[in-house]
């Protein structure tokens, strides 16, 4: 039987990677507290030159019930080795369910329930979709838009998953997931990083769900995907399609 996590967020932890957010942290931090008071949070900075680390650093101290926690990392070696870091430092510390989520707003904190909800419902992921009934864009330029649905539609008939939002970067883990699907053999780095545990947990035979979130572009700061992540991604996702298909294949013949 799952253990039931409430929707205030106890036992729950949010891993937030931070690479120059010094002017979006406090105000994602204040607000996530706001939606839910008990939730703790894990800010993973990678030595941002803009000092969002010691600001980081300032929040987490002024935080009477000590929710606020900080790990700085000295190199900056892309998204899924942050959160990598931030999952091994939540699941040393007994976490139940742990949370990814943006510093840069585009994920809304007034959400995060939703996720909780579908825990607490029996799923063992909870992905907060941008493409299932009820989801929401806002403010996101049509061409970043379009590359989005693509490479979604894209991973979804190379993988065979039935996952609208399978790159979406707002997600809560029961920590059996992270605990089974061999997280030191993970390699990917980038955008990639999302679909590879997503995938993992599909294939490890976890309950995965989407819920429906309103997703609203950063109004501060600048986005850190590039034209490498995205040709990662798709060079990763041809090859693990491959190896799924000549795996069933196999055992066709068996």
């Amino acid at each position: 039987m799952h253990s039931v996590v409430g929707v205030r967020g106890e036992r729950a932890l949010v891993v937030i990677p931070t690479f120059n957010e010094r002017e979006n942290l406090p105000a994602i931090i204040t607000r996530l507290h706001a939606a839910l008071s008990g939730i703790h949070v894990l800010v993973v900075d990678d030595s941002s030159p803009d000092g969002t680390g010691d600001e980081a650093d300032r929040i987490a101290a002024q935080d009477g019930p000590r929710r606020i926690h900080v790990l700085h990392r000295t190199e900056k070696d892309g998204l899924g080795k942050a959160y990598l870091a931030g999952f091994d430092w939540g699941l040393q510390r007994e976490y139940s369910v742990i949370i990814e989520m943006d510093a840069d707003g585009s994920h809304a904190p007034e959400q995060l329930h939703r996720l909780l909800e579908a825990i607490n419902a029996g799923a063992d992921l909870a992905i907060g979709s941008r493409y299932v009934r009820g989801g929401e864009l806002i403010n996101w330029p049509k061409r970043r838009e379009f590359l989005s649905r693509g490479a979604n539609t894209y991973a979804r008939l190379a993988l065979g998953a039935r996952i609208h939002d399978i790159t979406a970067g707002f997600r809560a883990y029961r920590r059996q997931v992270l605990e089974k699907i061999e997280l030191d053999s993970v390699e990917s780095a980038g955008y990639c990083f999302q679909i590879d545990l997503a995938w993992r947990a599909v294939r490890a035979g976890f309950d995965v769900r989407e819920v429906p979130i309103t997703f609203t572009e950063r109004e501060i700061g600048e986005s850190k995907m590039s034209g490498g992540v995205m040709t990662e991604a798709f060079l990763m996702v041809a090859r693990w399609g491959a190896a799924s298909r000549l795996e069933r294949l196999r055992g066709t013949r068996s």
